[in-house]
């Protein structure tokens, strides 16, 4: 009877549909680790995940079928076992599963039972359930191998521990979330290992997939619920595991002997990492040589800067001032601080020809009409336009740089600066922007390719935001201070509560509603904007798919 076992837990980045790229990848991973027994790697690692509806390709599943088999061919060499996440096809209908590659041939398959259909997750659109699993003996040791949701229920674990299950592996394709880290691990994981008495290995990917980013963090825990390993966040990580089968009572117990138990990144630093990691792969993975941005001397555009500097190094990020003769001398400063500080090329390019030249332009149409909000747009889509035009001639993609706040109630001119490619601060409340500036001037981050020092003036941080579209322009006139804006919208988009709700938290009552007002009817400008990390419970577009047109209202 086997006592000891080696099983080599492998955090991998992926890149979704690029079946021969990730397969490589695990097979270089097997030639690094060739003294153990078993690797284990991600949910749906093969074809990548979420796959979306690439998966109702048929070609994308004959040739996921052949690259398996091609793995499966290469443990003929008596070398470690694969355990490796893909599709499957039984009785003419479409599994998620795992595959235990051994000895040259696919030598068991497990499929996922519960399929998560909220937030990110559409799986029912796709998969069939598969039936209660059996566990898998490999090597003299009984595996049980439920597929990320497949612990959140408890029903699954109890099966496999019904039947003998002695070592949970558990793959998954689980997003970063605020806060997800925390329940992973007291909330789900440890529950399962300590209400079957079966150890739990948890592997997660890493890396950023269009608004979603992964951030790794797997772990190992006992059946008494201790934290036996502790695998890294927002890198990647290949950790080989040693167990041993040690006496317990009248039976027997396997062990994970204590291994490495890496920090987490704390808030605001995980948020501050999820964009990095999501904007370094969407840039690398659609193969952009950089990107460029809109530097304004204000702090949304600020920190996007240092999040692509992070990203993606100094020499790939070009940001460009664009002054009105609204722009005052003090945007123009912080802007150049901020650009000397990351390290990055400034260019300054004035837009009042343009401007004059759409005045003149369209003088004709606007006769007898006041100065209004209309200009303040044109100056904003001159920006973007311009933008845009740097990015078509040279390459890098736009980055755009409006915050959750703006976006909610539609404080965005939409052409101009929601012009872009990609928006790290999509899903960043306002005063989010504030935290992770306040961090990242203090510190900087393990993933980061910039400097170690601050990455902007402190008059960034300290000064009224303005969009300076007109004299003396503050955000204040227009919108709610931003902490009393940003809780009223925590109530509104995350939790679903109505006006009357967030009005007996003692908010003013005109203010929720007018809130409530703008949040629905900027839903038309949110349905064009760029794609952007998801951070939160519910991001725009991937977790709330609120209608366009539409008469409800809770304040009314």
């Amino acid at each position: 009877m086997t006592d000891t076992i080696r099983i080599t837990l492998a955090q991998l980045n992926q890149s979704v549909g690029d079946l021969a790229a990730n397969a490589s990848a695990m097979l270089a991973v097997r030639e690094q680790a060739r003294d153990t027994d078993l690797i284990v790697y991600p949910e749906l690692q093969l074809i990548g995940y979420p796959p979306e509806d690439l998966i109702m390709k048929p070609a994308l599943i004959e040739r996921a079928a052949a690259e398996l088999q091609k793995l499966a061919e290469a443990t003929a060499d008596g070398g470690p076992a694969m355990l490796v996440g893909s599709v499957f096809v039984r009785d003419g209908a479409l599994h998620n599963g795992v595959a235990l590659l051994e000895g040259g041939r696919i030598a068991a398959t497990r499929f996922k039972v519960e399929l998560p259909n909220y937030g990110t997750f559409d799986e029912k659109r796709y998969f069939m359930p598969g039936p209660l699993p059996e566990p898998v003996l490999f090597r003299g040791v009984m595996l049980g191998l439920p597929i990320c949701e497949d612990i959140w229920q408890p029903d699954v674990c109890r099966h496999l521990a019904e039947l003998g299950a002695e070592i949970f592996i558990c793959v998954n394709g689980s997003p970063y979330e605020i806060d997800k880290d925390v329940l992973r691990i007291d909330g789900v994981a440890k529950r399962r290992a300590i209400d079957t008495g079966i150890p739990l290995v948890y592997l997660n990917r890493v890396g950023g997939q269009d608004e979603i980013v992964f951030d790794g963090a797997s772990f190992v825990v006992g059946p008494e619920g201790a934290l036996w390993v502790q695998m890294p966040d927002w890198e990647e990580s290949i950790v080989t595991t040693v167990w041993t089968r040690a006496q317990f009572g009248s039976g027997h117990r396997w062990r994970c002997e204590p291994g490495e138990v890496n920090e987490l990144a704390d808030h605001p630093e995980d948020i501050y990492c999820a964009m990095v990691l999501a904007l370094r792969d969407y840039v690398n993975k659609n193969r952009f040589p950089g990107v460029v941005l809109g530097l304004s001397g204000g702090i949304d555009s600020a920190i996007c800067a240092a999040i692509a500097v992070d990203a993606l190094g100094a020499e790939r990020v070009w940001c460009v001032m664009l002054p009105s003769i609204y722009t005052s001398q003090e945007s123009l400063d912080d802007a150049a601080g901020c650009a000397g500080m990351l390290g990055v090329r400034l260019d300054t390019l004035p837009i009042n020809p343009a401007v004059l030249g759409f005045a003149e332009m369209l003088a004709p149409a606007f006769v007898g009409k006041q100065p209004d909000l209309t200009e303040e747009n044109i100056q904003s889509r001159i920006r973007g336009v311009t933008l845009m035009a740097l990015s078509n001639k040279f390459g890098p993609m736009l980055v755009t740089t409006g915050n959750k706040s703006e976006m909610s109630v539609g404080y965005a001119t939409i052409y101009g600066d929601m012009n872009g490619g990609y928006n790290p601060l999509k899903d960043a409340y306002k005063t989010t922007v504030f935290a992770v500036s306040e961090w990242r001037n203090k510190h900087r981050p393990r993933i980061g390719l910039g400097p170690d020092g601050p990455v902007m003036p402190q008059t960034i941080i300290t000064k009224p935001p303005s969009a300076e579209l007109r004299p003396d322009q503050k955000d204040s006139d227009s919108l709610p201070p931003y902490d009393v804006l940003d809780a009223i919208l925590l109530g509104l988009v995350e939790h679903e509560k109505s006006v009357d709700q967030i009005v007996a938290e003692g908010f003013d009552r005109a203010t929720v509603v007018r809130v409530e007002r703008l949040l629905h009817i900027a839903e038309y400008k949110r349905r064009q904007a760029p794609p952007g990390v998801k951070l939160g419970a519910r991001n725009y577009g991937r977790d709330r798919r609120y209608p366009m047109t539409h008469g409800f209202r809770t304040g009314s």
